[in-house]
């Protein structure tokens, strides 16, 4: 029998560059399902929940939407979701679950995960529920077997696999949502309690409450589904020159990566800035330059990452190329496509993404 291929998610090489192993492993045939297809899946457990006309039968079912929203949008295990007390280990107020023992957040063993004002609103409403409350008092506990079933019954519904609809696929799925929207790799470990050998110095600076907000930070983005063509970045101020009339402010990203911005000292003052600060970056696209090769190119430009070319979106005029970096995030470079040919540019090659200070906006939560 042929081997299975495996795409893989991303881990690190010799040389301490990202290749995109990460941490998990897919079956090629099984395929994970997108943003699309997970939310496809979601309206058919909700459809699912409230077709009984039975009460007990709709807070049953209830049991189960809420232990697949907990496995979609925290990326837990299925054991970690149904050892649950959402009495205990639910905190609306600071939009948390609480995953097994209180300690340390690289303790796979027990660890916080934020998530969204809307499930917030949803868990409160179950355990409000009077025939919800009969039915399990506040622990999640059911029979794994019994979960798993329904997963596969609904993914089926859907037109999907039944592997595409277990518990493990959900939380594969939503460690590539979360990737996509470039959140940092070490802070997907974290989410989903993977071990994080790999930690840079730059992020085992960055505390608890940190790497909260990081989270909150792009639940917040992902709830309010923004689209834009500029490319994210978020971290610590690490330095601050102040000039006469401008201040470079130097960003230090939770991958490890120092990137640099000029704005005036009016902004300075009135975004609050200081050293320690936690802010986002953005870059337009079109203000993205690449530049191929393994050795680091001459530049005025203060911003100079290596990575390799992930993907390429060609148009007629205009071409997109998606650049990952060595901590994994992901960088859009427009180009005309008459500039692409001559660079050469395709998939794997190694390239330089490059950008001024100038192209940095800033921004604070």
């Amino acid at each position: 029998m042929p081997k299975r291929k495996r795409k893989h998610a991303a881990s690190w090489d010799r040389s301490g560059m990202m290749n995109h192993a990460r941490i998990y492993a897919v079956p090629q045939e099984a395929g994970s399902l997108d943003m699309t297809g997970l939310a496809k899946l979601e309206q058919a457990f909700r459809s699912w929940a409230t077709a009984s006309s039975r009460a007990d039968a709709r807070a049953s079912r209830k049991r189960i939407l809420l232990i697949f929203l907990l496995i979609r949008y925290t990326g837990a295990r299925l054991n970690e979701v149904l050892a649950l007390n959402l009495t205990k280990d639910f905190d609306g107020p600071r939009q948390i679950v609480r995953f097994g023992t209180a300690g340390e957040m690289d303790d796979s063993s027990g660890r916080e995960v934020q998530i969204s004002s809307e499930l917030v609103s949803e868990i409160r409403e179950a355990l409000e529920e009077p025939a919800f409350g009969e039915e399990i008092g506040p622990l999640l506990r059911v029979d794994a077997g019994h979960v798993r079933r329904k997963f596969y019954e609904r993914a089926v519904e859907c037109g999907f696999s039944q592997a595409q609809g277990s518990p493990n696929a959900i939380r594969r799925a939503r460690a590539i949502e979360l990737m996509q929207s470039n959140v940092p790799l070490p802070v997907v470990q974290r989410i989903l309690g993977q071990s994080t050998p790999n930690l840079t110095a730059s992020f085992v600076a960055f505390s608890a409450e940190d790497i909260r907000q990081v989270e909150k930070h792009f639940v917040e983005k992902e709830r309010h589904r923004k689209t834009s063509a500029r490319n994210t970045f978020f971290g610590k101020i690490g330095a601050i020159r102040k000039g006469d009339i401008q201040s470079r402010v130097e960003l230090v990203t939770v991958g490890g990566d120092v990137l640099s911005t000029v704005i005036t000292n009016n902004s300075l003052k009135h975004m609050g800035l200081k050293l320690g600060s936690l802010v986002t970056a953005e870059v337009k696209a079109p203000w993205v330059i690449l530049q191929k090769g393994q050795t680091a190119p001459l530049s005025t430009a203060e911003n100079l990452f290596q990575g390799s070319v992930h993907q390429i979106v060609r148009g007629k005029l205009t071409t997109e190329v998606i650049v990952r970096i060595k901590d994994g995030t992901e960088v859009c470079s427009l180009v005309t496509e008459e500039s692409r040919r001559k660079l050469d540019l395709k998939e794997a090659d190694e390239v330089w993404v490059i950008f001024n200070s100038f192209a940095v906006i800033l921004h604070v939560d």
